[in-house]
């Protein structure tokens, strides 16, 4: 059976391809854009001489491009998405590539594995210290997320709307933040805080980081793929054991290097919110709302996210915890410096 990974030079990308094969999946056919790095993917095809890996280069926001990446496979991995740049950049590469993805698998319904986020919940309005369970809505208010949230919650609206209609067998995974060896987006996770200059203003507290280490989410991506008891569920995707804001930031400090820091209580992070939203609003935009009361409260509130239902699927963490945490931040301390993801 022919594998389609979109994405696949990715973080995440890149592990699920060597953990479909660690499972069997000998056949793929690997999505990249131009100029991807494949360097990665090439040392795991040398690791399983036997496999099968196809790599196909394009865009798929080309519908011709991505009736090519669909022909002949039976189940789709759909990583990719924008996570960098314009708004509108990210917008083309997570929406309007999903949209021609879509319509490129109308010939013949197949099985759709998407990864989506934790943040596409509607948490703002939810109490603190709330479990976030699959059942809990899609934010009715994209517009007012950051922009990555905002695109995700359109990508799943896409497919879910497709699914309802008998068109794509679909399974949906929202991972936390993804953290590990060679993640080019590691360091300072948004749910701490924001790094302004040298200094990281931190909200998150002493709340829980929905963490979840890339060789862990991976083999729950590969199974809820393979398993015919996941078609039309959803999953969240975190380890256990996790560490709170604070807790990851002294490990951080005591294992990489000190950083200044400045924390806020939730409240007082509401207050400049509040304050950071009224400026944006009085100079037309002029100063940026880097925060804004809905997105604190959706971000910082304090919320925790359950991922019992992963496990029923039989899902097993790989990695340990504080074994993740450990490699995550013995690479950041022989290369790149923290920044803000």
């Amino acid at each position: 059976m022919r594998i389609l990974v979109t994405g696949a030079s990715g973080f995440l990308g890149r592990t699920v391809v060597e953990r479909l094969f660690a499972h069997g999946n000998l056949d793929l056919r690997c999505f990249v854009r131009p100029n991807s790095n494949v360097s990665a993917l090439e040392e795991i095809r040398n690791r399983y001489p036997h496999a099968r890996l196809d790599y196909l280069v394009g865009n798929l926001a080309s519908p011709d491009d991505a009736r090519r990446a669909v022909e002949g496979v039976e189940t789709i991995y759909h990583l990719a998405a924008g996570m960098r740049g314009l708004p509108a950049t990210i917008f083309v590469n997570t929406v309007v590539a999903s949209k021609c993805l879509l319509d490129a698998i109308q010939d013949k319904k197949r099985r759709v594995v998407l990864i989506s986020s934790l943040g596409v919940y509607g948490t703002s309005f939810l109490e603190t210290g709330r479990v976030i369970g699959e059942d809990t809505e899609l934010d009715p208010h994209p517009e007012k997320r950051n922009v990555y949230f905002h695109a995700k919650i359109w990508q799943e609206r896409l497919f879910r709307a497709q699914a309802e209609k008998g068109r794509v067998d679909l399974v949906v995974l929202r991972p936390g933040i993804l953290y590990g060896n060679a993640n080019p987006n590691c360091g300072f996770p948004s749910r701490i805080g924001i790094l302004v200059g040298s200094v990281l203003l931190v909200f998150g507290g002493g709340n829980p980081l929905p963490l979840s280490h890339v060789v862990n989410c991976a083999e729950a991506v590969v199974l809820a793929g393979q398993n015919a008891e996941a078609s039309g569920q959803t999953y969240n995707v975190l380890d256990d054991d996790l560490p709170s804001a604070i807790k990851y930031l002294r490990e951080y400090k005591h294992q990489v290097k000190n950083i200044a820091t400045v924390r806020f209580p939730f409240l007082v992070t509401m207050l400049l919110s509040q304050t950071v939203e009224k400026y944006h609003v009085k100079t037309h935009g002029q100063i940026p709302a880097v925060l804004t009361p809905y997105e604190s409260s959706a971000m910082w509130k304090g919320h925790q996210f359950d991922n019992q239902s992963i496990k029923k699927l039989g899902w097993k963490q790989i990695m340990p915890t504080v074994e993740a945490m450990r490699e995550t931040f013995a690479y950041l301390r022989a290369g790149p410096n923290g920044h803000n993801q």
